[in-house]
C-alpha cells in the first residue's frame, strides 16, 4: 500500500485548518496552499470530498473559506485516508476485504489471505487512533 500525494495533502490540509482557523474563521484555501506549498488547482480537487463527508465547512465569497466541521480530537487519520485513498488494505484481494476486479483465482484456498486480513486490520486500527488534534504543533 502506498498513499498517494492526495491522502498526505488531505491531511497537511487538515492540520492546517486545526493549526489557523482559530475562533471559527474561515481560512482562504489560497493561503493554506501558499502555507503547505501545493498547487491551488490541486487543493481545489482535494477540498470538495472532505466537505462532502462533513469533514470541513465552507464560505464562498469576501471572508469566505474553510473550516473543520467538527472538534479535531473527532477526525481520524483512518478517516482522512479511507476518504481520499478509498481502502486502506494492503493487496486488492476480494477475500481480503479490498476491492478488486473479479473473483480471486484461489479464494478460500489462499494460504496468505488471513496474513493480508490480519495485515490490513492493524493498518486500520493504527490510523483510526490518530486524530488531527495528534499532529497539531
Amino acid at each position: 500500500m502506498m498513499i498517494s500525494s492526495r491522502g498526505r495533502y488531505a491531511l497537511r490540509i487538515m492540520i492546517d485548518l486545526a493549526e489557523n482557523s482559530a475562533s471559527g474563521r474561515f481560512v482562504p484555501l489560497k493561503d493554506m496552499a501558499s502555507r503547505q506549498n501545493i498547487s491551488l488547482k490541486y487543493m481545489e480537487r482535494i477540498v470538495p470530498v472532505l466537505v462532502k463527508d462533513g469533514l470541513l465547512a465552507g464560505v464562498q465569497g469576501k471572508g469566505g473559506g474553510y473550516k473543520l466541521a467538527m472538534d479535531a480530537k473527532d477526525i481520524s487519520v483512518g478517516r482522512i485516508l479511507r476518504l481520499t485513498e478509498g481502502s486502506l488494505q494492503p493487496v486488492e484481494c476480494p477475500e481480503c476485504g479490498a476491492q478488486a476486479e473479479g473473483p480471486c483465482e484461489i479464494g478460500k484456498d489462499c494460504r496468505t489471505v488471513h496474513m493480508w486480513q490480519q495485515f490490513g486490520k492493524m493498518t486500520e486500527e493504527y490510523f483510526d487512533s490518530i486524530t488531527i488534534a495528534d499532529l497539531m504543533l
